[in-house]
């Protein structure tokens, strides 16, 4: 099956990891970032699609998405649907 968003997926997915930011630099870039643990706090996971992250947020039930970087594991810029 075709992806029409796989080539664009893995360009943004490259270039995010190729510069790790620190979590200081995503709060001041994004706002609110969440590590693994947090992110379970807040969210039900729903699906990963590199570099992206659907959840719901446990509180809500509000579906959206968020971005990630690979190492140090962070997300951040919530995006509701």
């Amino acid at each position: 099956m075709h992806d029409p968003t796989e080539d664009i997926r893995r360009t943004m997915t490259a270039e995010i990891n190729a510069q790790p930011g620190s979590r200081e630099h995503l709060e001041q870039q994004h706002g609110q970032v969440w590590d693994t643990q947090e992110l379970q706090r807040d969210f039900v996971v729903l699906g990963f699609c590199a570099p992206f992250v659907v959840v719901a947020e446990k509180e809500s039930g509000r579906r959206g998405s968020l971005l990630f970087q690979h190492s140090p594991r962070l997300y951040h810029s919530f995006q509701p649907e």
